[in-house]
């Protein structure tokens, strides 16, 4: 039997992974990468969550999510929400019915009209399965195509809200791209939460102010840090003649003789690498919040455990645990650009 997800009650920060049925590279147009993200930020607007970042390659994606505790919505702002996803005869139904139930006192069979709608809000999995149908939906009728477009779980890792967690995750998403061989620089891949935000989209610019400042901040600060982190030689200086970062970091070669050699990466040496960590890890934290939630979810782990919190391994990952030992294939060199 599988296990249910690893959710915390009253909100979280989670990083979600789902991939393409077959792993077959079927997201290569950029029409439907752009349909994805159209539907991610329309469930965000409804659901109440956060997209802090995100990205979508040809044969599966990432989001980082926040989920916050449930909150009362009232009928006027559930309305409001129910238009960032379904259409305007659908939203003008839904608001006359509810209406005439409240104007004739029939407040229960109201609070079971709005029920289904509701139960979507501030929740994990309604999130991702909302997502992943309705691309399905709306691929399958692009493509004149039949059946899920997605492997039936997706992963879920949550992660701690402190400690640079956060930072460290939204890294590992926005390089992705980078790793995949695509660009050789981030912010050239639009179809992610850093290349939304150099765009100038604001709620890409606000979910990376999240992650960077805990809170909305000025994107002139908050893109200065972010990018550092993501090029991890310091601030960009400029252009060069070719087009690139004046202080581009680190090669791809470098990295992929480091790890051949089995020599102990840096944070940004690993960030620049695939890391089943951040795929796998069930919880990433430091120590105390891996515990903590270990101790809060006893029965999602093996009676023999004492603890919860396990060092990561392969890279200085400053002060990061994880919830689950990993041993092998922890990291992997990045692909070389095609």
């Amino acid at each position: 039997m599988r296990k249910a997800r690893l959710v915390e009650s009253g909100g979280g920060f989670y990083h979600v992974i789902s991939r393409v049925v077959g792993r077959e590279r079927l997201l290569r147009e950029e029409a439907d990468r752009e349909q994805f993200r159209h539907i991610m930020r329309g469930m965000e607007a409804f659901s109440g969550c956060r997209v802090l970042t995100w990205c979508v390659l040809f044969n599966h994606f990432h989001i980082l999510l926040e989920v916050p505790p449930c909150q009362e919505v009232d009928d006027i702002e559930l309305v409001r929400r129910m238009g960032c996803i379904y259409k305007a005869e659908k939203v003008e139904a839904f608001a006359q019915e509810l209406a005439r139930l409240r104007e004739a006192g029939q407040g229960k069979y109201a609070e079971q009209w709005r029920a289904p709608y509701v139960k979507r809000m501030y929740d994990l999995a309604e999130f991702v399965k909302t997502v992943k149908q309705r691309m399905t939906m709306a691929y399958n009728k692009r493509h004149n195509r039949l059946g899920t477009l997605w492997t039936e779980r997706y992963k879920s890792v949550l992660v701690e809200g402190e400690v640079g967690a956060l930072k460290k995750t939204a890294a590992y998403i926005d390089l992705n791209p980078v790793r995949a061989g695509l660009v050789s620089d981030p912010r050239d891949y639009r179809f992610s939460g850093y290349g939304e935000a150099v765009g100038g989209v604001e709620q890409a610019r606000e979910g990376l102010g999240w992650v960077v400042g805990g809170g909305p901040s000025d994107w002139s600060e908050v893109s200065g840090e972010y990018r550092q982190l993501l090029y991890l030689c310091g601030k960009e200086r400029g252009l060069a003649a070719d087009g690139g970062p004046v202080r581009p970091g680190f090669s791809e070669e470098q990295v992929a003789t480091v790890v051949a050699v089995k020599g102990r990466l840096t944070l940004n040496e690993a960030l620049r690498c695939r890391s089943r960590y951040f795929t796998d890890g069930v919880v990433l934290g430091s120590r105390s919040f891996v515990d903590a939630v270990f101790q809060r979810h006893r029965e999602y782990f093996s009676p023999k455990r004492q603890d919860g919190a396990r060092p990561m391994k392969g890279a200085e990952w400053g002060g990061l645990f994880s919830a689950r030992a990993l041993r092998k294939d922890v990291i992997t060199p990045v692909a070389s650009p095609a």
